[in-house]
């Protein structure tokens, strides 16, 4: 008997349900290489707060969300809108953009976006969301959401390399990202089947786990950089929202051109 005969030709799907997922952590958004997304899935990361509001006015009814690379395209997609469909929210380097709501959370959801579309312009997580659209599929996540996402993505893509993709901020690393990623890699890791995890992605779960139970104020999200930025602005009751877990259902997934729940 030959080696092929004892293992007979598969359809080319069950061939490849037979690799094993890969998890890996990206630390800015500038290590995506949008020629080779093209068989992975993504999973983008603003924590402080572009992907948390993102989230929260997807789950609060927003139809969706148009993500902007800057505010002069922000402006000319909202022209292109009958007057009030949309809600026109952004900020540039944590200032709010002049004529914009505020891009954080709770401010935003308290304007009422159910029924409505957000135009959204961040300076680093919807830039992040456009540079991943070439991947198998992009989803949108946050702490709020995370344990949906990594569900959702275990169910409907158990054999593609899975992108956790930090923002960061201008290029720069961003410890609440990477804590954020690290929750994500628990919930894969506590997830059924067997993955592969990268040192990156080890080392986002290490921060996470050793952050686990500190107090509020040894939280990652409030000794990052941008946290005190966040806190010294009087947002953290912004800070707090986003530093829940697991609290809503919506699984954000961007088609190119919108953020709508998958």
């Amino acid at each position: 008997m030959s080696d092929s005969d004892d293992h007979p030709t598969r359809p080319a799907g069950a061939q490849r349900r037979l690799t094993m997922q890969k998890i890996h952590v990206l630390l800015k958004k500038e290590e995506l290489d949008g020629e080779r997304l093209d068989s992975k899935v993504v999973i983008v990361l603003d924590i402080l707060f572009a992907t948390t509001t993102m989230v929260g006015v997807l789950a609060d009814g927003a139809t969706a969300v148009l993500p902007m690379p800057d505010g002069d395209a922000a402006l000319a997609e909202v022209a292109r809108h009958p007057a009030g469909s949309c809600l026109l929210a952004g900020e540039l380097n944590a200032e709010t953009l002049p004529g914009f709501l505020s891009a954080t959370p709770a401010n935003l959801l308290a304007e009422g976006v159910k029924g409505r579309a957000l135009v959204y312009a961040t300076t680093n997580g919807t830039p992040a969301v456009l540079a991943a659209r070439s991947a198998h599929a992009v989803f949108v996540a946050a702490l709020t959401n995370a344990r949906a996402v990594v569900d959702h993505v275990v169910r409907h893509h158990p054999d593609r390399t899975v992108l956790l993709v930090c923002a960061g901020s201008a290029g720069r690393f961003n410890l609440e990202d990477f804590y954020g990623a690290g929750y994500l890699v628990s919930l894969f890791r506590a997830a059924a089947g067997q993955r592969e995890y990268t040192d990156a992605a080890l080392a986002a779960d290490l921060l996470h786990a050793q952050g686990e139970g500190q107090p509020e104020e040894r939280h990652a999200l409030w000794l990052a950089r941008v946290g005190q930025r966040m806190l010294s602005k009087g947002l953290e009751s912004e800070v707090r929202y986003a530093a829940r877990k697991s609290w809503l259902d919506v699984v954000p997934c961007f088609d190119g051109e919108r953020v709508v729940p998958a």
